[in-house]
């Protein structure tokens, strides 16, 4: 077990049911797991298996229906949705699969956005730097609807790390892309998350992509059922062992 100084998102048996008029539905099912600052984990699974949902809890979009989720050390499932959205807004980046911009804003606006949500000072000079910094320097002006999909996906990139958060999640961030775009856009989300040291902690059902992580936690029918893991963590290579968890 590591330190709690070392551990950045720690869950602890969490569930998540909800009501359908067939009756209650199991999505998670006592999921306990412990991700370090730094690392990069890939969640994977069937479709169906509750990724989407683990991620939503780990990062504190959603509650689960019971058990707990550490964030750098705070309980976040005991705070209230304010409590939660501030610390999302201190910490935490987001790239989706359907890039999330907003179609009135530019590039540059879209990047700009959360930082003067926050109050930010010189928003304007970092949007434009990390733009240039993705490849879009000439494409800042141009809005979502001007851009291709890889273009749009850069923006999102570039909006998830002007923040400089301390953990990003990723869900499916080339699940709307083609081969080569996702490549080019995978290689960018792992230099980025070089330079700017953020834990990464991502859903995909792109083998390519939880390859480059350092550990993939794979879930079944909401259940955390093992774990692969690099020899050497944080190597970016491909997966060569598995652990059982027992989870």
């Amino acid at each position: 077990m590591s330190s709690p100084e070392q551990v950045a998102v720690c869950a602890i048996a969490v569930s998540k049911v909800v009501s359908t008029i067939e009756g209650d539905l199991s999505i998670l099912d006592a999921v306990s797991l412990e991700i370090n600052a730094g690392e990069s984990v890939a969640i994977v699974g069937e479709s169906g298996s509750g990724k989407t949902t683990l991620l939503g809890i780990l990062a504190g979009l959603d509650i689960p229906s019971s058990g707990q989720v550490w964030f750098e050390g705070n309980d976040i499932t005991a705070m209230n949705e304010e409590q939660r959205a501030q610390v999302r807004a201190a910490s935490v980046g987001f790239v989706f699969q359907s890039f999330q911009l907003l179609d009135s804003l530019n590039a540059l606006e879209n990047v700009m956005l959360p930082g003067e949500l926050r109050g930010d000072g010189a928003v304007r000079k970092e949007a434009t730097a990390i733009l240039k910094r993705v490849g879009l320097g000439n494409r800042i002006t141009h809005y979502p609807r001007q851009l291709s999909g890889g273009e749009q996906q850069r923006v999102a990139l570039a909006r998830a790390f002007a923040s400089k958060p301390s953990v990003l999640f990723a869900d499916e961030p080339t699940g709307n892309l083609d081969t080569r775009t996702g490549e080019d856009i995978i290689d960018l989300l792992f230099e980025m998350n070089r330079e700017f040291n953020t834990t990464l902690i991502l859903v995909t059902h792109d083998k390519k992509l939880a390859d480059r992580c350092d550990r993939s936690l794979v879930l079944s029918a909401g259940s955390l059922v093992f774990e692969s893991r690099d020899v050497e963590p944080g190597s970016g290579g491909s997966i060569n062992s598995v652990e059982q968890t027992g989870l």
